[in-house]
């Protein structure tokens, strides 16, 4: 599946605040992701984030 930059996407764990959902803000080697529900950010290599999200949303 190809992630674009703005994309919000669904993870098979949930964050310490309760949502499940997040924003890609950078896409390369690494992915960015901000949580919607407290807008931390999290950086992690391509290979794991691939494997903890479940889905894109609409």
């Amino acid at each position: 599946m190809q992630y674009q930059v703005g994309d919000i996407v669904r993870t098979k764990k949930t964050h310490p605040c309760g949502s499940k959902l997040w924003k890609i803000t950078r896409v390369g080697v690494d992915f960015k992701l901000e949580c919607i529900g407290c807008e931390k950010t999290v950086i992690m290599p391509r290979e794991k984030a691939l494997k903890v999200i479940t889905k894109k949303e609409n």
